[in-house]
C-alpha cells in the first residue's frame, strides 16, 4: 500500500542541511514558518513546496521538513500529489462553501461565548487591547498586513470566548478566505466594508449583547461567501 513516503520526492541525493533551530523544536520551527507563509500569501494555493530551497532556506535536514508536510497534510493546509510532493491546498467551491459555513457556525458560537465574558473585568479588558487596531480610521491597503489585522481580530473574539478548542478549530479554517483574499478581490472597498462589520461585531459583543454579536457575525461571514462565490472558476480546483 502506497504511503505519503511514496508520494515525496526521492530524498536520498544531496547533502543534508544542518538544522536552524535546535533539534527538539526543528518541526515546530516549521510548521510556524509554513503556516505563517500560507496566511500571509508568500505560498498561494496551488503552489508546489520545493524541499530543496526549504531546506536551504531554513537550515533544516529534510526528515523535520517531512514530517511537517504531513502535519500539514493532516491539517488540511497542505496536500500531497503523487510524483511532486507537496503543495498548498487548493479547494474546490463546494469544500469552500462548506468550510466557510462550519467557520460561520464555530464563530457565532465564539461571539456569543465573548458577549457572555464581558462581564469578566479581566477578559473584557484583554478583549479591548486585542481589537483596538479596528479604530483606526486609516485606510488599509490589501496585502499582508491586513490580512494579519483581520486575522488577530477574529482570534480576540474566541480567545475572548475562553475555549480553547474553538481557537484551534478557528485557525485550520482560514484557508478558504485566503482563497480570495489572495486573487484580487481583496479590494479597498471590500476592506472597508470588513472593518465596519468588524465594529459591528465588537460592539455587540462590548455590550454584552450575544444575540446582536452572533448576527454581526453571521451577517460578515455571509458577505465573505457570496464575495468567494462571486470569484472565477479558473481560481478553484476541479
Amino acid at each position: 500500500m502506497a504511503t505519503l513516503e511514496d508520494h515525496l520526492p526521492d530524498a536520498s541525493s544531496g547533502p543534508e542541511v544542518l538544522d536552524g533551530p535546535e533539534r527538539g523544536g526543528t518541526v515546530e520551527y516549521i510548521l510556524e514558518h509554513l503556516r505563517s507563509g500560507v496566511l500571509q500569501g508568500r505560498y498561494a494555493p496551488g503552489q508546489r513546496l520545493i524541499e530543496a530551497d526549504l531546506t536551504q532556506e531554513l537550515r533544516v535536514s529534510r526528515g523535520p521538513l517531512r514530517e511537517a508536510f504531513r502535519r500539514l497534510s493532516a491539517e488540511g493546509l497542505l496536500e500531497i500529489v503523487p510524483h511532486r510532493g507537496a503543495m498548498v491546498r487548493r479547494l474546490t467551491l463546494k469544500e469552500m462553501k462548506e468550510l466557510f459555513q462550519i467557520r460561520l457556525g464555530l464563530e457565532m458560537l465564539a461571539a456569543r461565548l465573548a458577549s457572555e465574558a464581558m462581564a469578566h473585568p479581566a477578559t473584557r479588558s484583554r478583549f479591548e487591547q486585542d481589537i483596538e487596531p479596528i479604530w483606526d480610521e486609516r485606510a488599509r491597503a490589501a496585502g499582508p498586513d491586513y490580512i494579519e489585522e483581520n486575522h488577530r481580530f477574529h482570534d480576540a473574539v474566541v480567545a475572548a470566548s475562553g475555549n480553547e478548542q474553538l481557537l484551534r478549530l478557528t485557525k485550520q479554517l482560514r484557508l478558504p478566505a485566503l482563497m480570495y483574499q489572495l486573487t484580487g478581490t481583496l479590494t479597498v472597498e471590500n476592506i472597508a466594508a470588513s472593518l465596519a462589520e468588524h465594529r459591528e461585531i465588537a460592539r455587540a459583543i462590548l455590550a454584552g449583547d450575544a444575540a446582536l454579536a452572533e448576527q454581526h457575525v453571521r451577517d460578515h461571514l455571509q458577505r465573505a461567501i457570496r464575495v468567494a462565490e462571486a470569484m472565477p472558476q479558473r481560481v478553484f480546483a476541479r
